[in-house]
């Protein structure tokens, strides 16, 4: 499994590129349908509470991270912007309050998918539309805990890949 991180404060832009020994329609089910992004999204001790989840164009997700004595800790939205199944989709991502009112400025995520020989291939690009929010995105770890998101993506594909073999 590999993951790779580039800051690149010039363009305002993070790179991540992960691989996944799991099929891309599985990947792409990770990503897209609330039942399994609550289970990998926030890292361990916080997990994901999807409030809203309409993926199409024009549709959003509206989540909150939370702790595990379930307090809220922030929220966020994601606006999606493009979809093409199992290869591409793009959203606009903002901090929000309990009330889904955006905290600008976001960040335009660009997420491609890709198979070869039953690894599966994610490329995330994040724009985000001032330096000062790639920083605080930086500074409030986004590094480490988009490892330990890809850490819990990784346990959970294994499961349900181990899951459909057994059936």
């Amino acid at each position: 499994m590999l993951f790779d991180f580039i800051v690149d404060k010039p363009t305002k832009t993070v790179v991540v590129n992960a691989e996944f020994d799991a099929e891309l329609p599985l990947v792409w089910d990770a990503y897209t349908k609330q039942e399994l992004l609550d289970q990998w999204w926030a890292p361990k001790p916080l997990t994901s509470r999807t409030k809203v989840m309409d993926f199409r164009v024009g549709g959003r997700r509206f989540y909150a991270m939370v702790s595990p004595e379930g307090d809220e800790l922030g929220w966020a939205i994601q606006k999606y912007t493009s979809i093409s199944p199992k290869t591409n989709f793009k959203f606009f991502n903002a901090f929000a309050d309990k009330d889904e009112n955006p905290e600008l400025p976001g960040s335009d995520w660009d997420l491609n998918f890709s198979e070869q020989d039953g690894t599966t291939k994610v490329s995330i690009s994040i724009y985000n539309e001032s330096l000062e929010r790639l920083e605080r995105m930086v500074e409030m770890g986004f590094i480490e805990g988009s490892t330990a998101q890809l850490n819990n993506l990784n346990e959970l594909l294994a499961r349900l890949s181990k899951q459909k073999e057994s059936k």
